[in-house]
């Protein structure tokens, strides 16, 4: 009897370890990652910082031309606002709702543009560095309108500044507020003409009622402060000492008819003392 010896064989199936199926995962997540970056890349998708002219530090993420500047994209400021940007077409949209239309650098406001803002307001001239810059004129929704210099997004230099209620301004600007020599006409025909500091009438000019009274002299923070000349339309004629916009001091007071009195005037009236002159129209003089 013959005994047929078989030999089976045991396969055993090898089992793959949890470790290796999430290192194997990672790995492919991992050159996934690294093949849509490549692809990104190549279709010139980037992401750049960088900082305005005011400091604002921003983010682009976005489409880049050959050189490496933003074309489409999205812009975050630091100061949580953003904007989508379009440099093809100059455009930038604000998350607040304001509208940029013009020149474009590195993705800031750079050159000439007009920017519409929500409330209304509109400003169309030169920018720098994403700030308002070189001349423009500024149109508030108020009505008022500035046109001039501006620096850093102040009025600052030569402008003109047009109230609703038809008051205009001609002049010097620093930091936004009138500095300097300038000339104010109002809507109710008064004028002045002369320095200003801090937006106030200061140092010495020439101020014209619409009734015909002129003053010209010297001005302290918006009041007649110092030595002046005040002259009547009448013809009456005050010399000498201000005070918050009286006559204060020593003076000469004038009358149409020749009589002119020398002497102490306190808020805005004469104090005759001792030491004060008067003189009749025959140019006589009385002792007080």
């Amino acid at each position: 009897m013959a005994f047929i010896m078989r030999n089976d064989s045991y396969r055993v199936k090898s089992r793959v370890s949890f470790g290796t199926i999430i290192f194997r995962i990672v790995i492919a997540a991992v050159i996934l990652l690294v093949a849509s970056l490549v692809l990104l890349y190549v279709l010139g998708v980037r992401y750049i910082s960088t900082t305005t002219g005011e400091g604002l530090e921003i983010k682009f993420f976005g489409v880049v031309d050959s050189d490496g500047t933003p074309k489409r994209g999205v812009l975050r400021y630091s100061d949580g606002t953003s904007a989508s940007v379009n440099a093809e077409t100059g455009v930038l949209e604000y998350s607040s709702g304001d509208m940029y239309t013009g020149s474009l650098d590195k993705m800031m406001k750079h050159g000439n543009g007009r920017l519409v803002c929500k409330n209304g307001d509109v400003y169309e001239g030169g920018f720098q560095n994403d700030v308002i810059s070189g001349f423009g004129k500024y149109t508030a929704s108020s009505g008022d309108i500035y046109e001039g210099f501006f620096k850093n997004g102040k009025f600052d230099g030569q402008g003109t500044y047009t109230y609703a209620d038809g008051t205009v301004y001609e002049g010097q600007f620093v930091g936004g507020r009138r500095e300097g020599k300038g000339k104010i006409t109002y809507s109710y025909g008064d004028t002045y003409e002369g320095d200003y500091a801090d937006n106030m009438k200061h140092g010495n000019g020439t101020y014209t009622w619409a009734n015909g009274d002129v003053y010209e002299g010297q001005f302290a923070k918006d009041v007649r402060e110092g030595q002046g000349t005040y002259t009547w339309a009448n013809g009456e004629k005050y010399v000498g000492d201000f005070e918050n916009n009286l006559m204060n001091g020593e003076g000469t007071f004038t009358w149409p008819g020749g009589r002119v009195y020398s002497g102490y005037f306190e808020n805005g009236v004469i104090v005759r003392t001792e030491d004060g002159t008067e003189e009749n129209a025959d140019g006589e003089e009385n002792a007080e």
